[in-house]
């Protein structure tokens, strides 16, 4: 008797081992890093569809957090900084809560719009400088294998897909990499968007590949993100796939592996 005592004592300090693992991971996850993967072409090149990284929650205020599993009695928002305009940022969807990633673009009170492919921020012109070409490979890409849209097309499968690659200027003279595909696309030329309070507006760095605040929700785009729906910023990729799946090794990205997102 003794002896099976003992034996069930052992598994009871297990489970209440394993139990008390899964609530500081789930503590972890809930309050400071979210993982996320890559599964779309809208940012690139900043972000290739398979890079895989961690959000970082701690980032801004609003970050919502609530106990895992139901085991503690708290959840509300923390406040810690605010977002600054051209982070790339993690938000779920106004309309259908599924997390997006963009860059952020307009602060509340911002005026956005976009004319012939260049954006104008509080009416004033953001600069464009030429920066070559973007290629890659017009092959399927991720487990979805979605095929990339190119400047160049139509082209023929494993030929090179190229987009024309600028760096974009900030006001506060933060640089990042935008793409163009189309000439005077839809989301080329916007109307004037006023951000509302309590919002950001959000635009993919894959310009002409994005469906992002430019777009309305009622035709699926993001429209103003309300801040109580930011989860984090995105700081760095901590690993990069080009291939199907994660146990084809041989399409890793080591050259992405650790890599800072500007």
């Amino acid at each position: 008797m003794a002896t099976k005592t003992k034996s069930e004592g052992g598994l009871v300090e297990s489970i209440k081992t394993l139990v008390y693992a899964l609530l500081i991971a789930g503590v972890f996850r809930t309050l400071f890093f979210q993982p996320f993967w890559i599964p779309s072409g809208s940012m690139k090149d900043t972000l290739l569809i398979g890079d895989f990284l961690f959000v970082n929650k701690m980032a801004y205020g609003y970050s919502q957090y609530s106990c895992p599993f139901g085991l503690c009695p708290f959840s509300g928002r923390i406040l810690f900084s605010e977002p600054e305009r051209g982070d790339v940022v993690v938000f779920r969807h106004p309309v259908n809560g599924a997390d997006f990633i963009k860059r952020l673009v307009g602060l509340p009170g911002d005026t956005i719009q976009m004319r012939k492919g260049v954006l104008y921020l509080n009416g004033a012109e953001v600069p464009q400088t030429p920066d070559g070409v973007f290629t890659e490979v017009f092959d399927r890409q991720g487990p979805q294998g979605t095929l990339p849209r190119c400047e160049n097309g139509p082209v023929g499968q494993g030929a090179d897909c190229t987009k024309s690659r600028a760096l974009e200027t900030l006001p506060d003279g933060r640089q990042h990499a935008i793409l163009n595909i189309d000439q005077n696309g839809f989301g080329d030329n916007t109307p004037v968007f006023t951000v509302p309070p309590g919002h950001y507006f959000f635009m993919g760095d894959n310009r002409d590949n994005s469906q992002d605040s430019r777009f309305a929700q009622a035709v699926g785009g993001v429209g103003f993100v309300p801040a109580d729906h930011l989860i984090g910023r995105a700081d760095r990729i901590m690993f990069s796939s080009a291939g199907r799946s994660l146990l084809f090794f041989w399409t890793w990205r080591f050259d992405r592996f650790f890599k800072a997102i500007e």
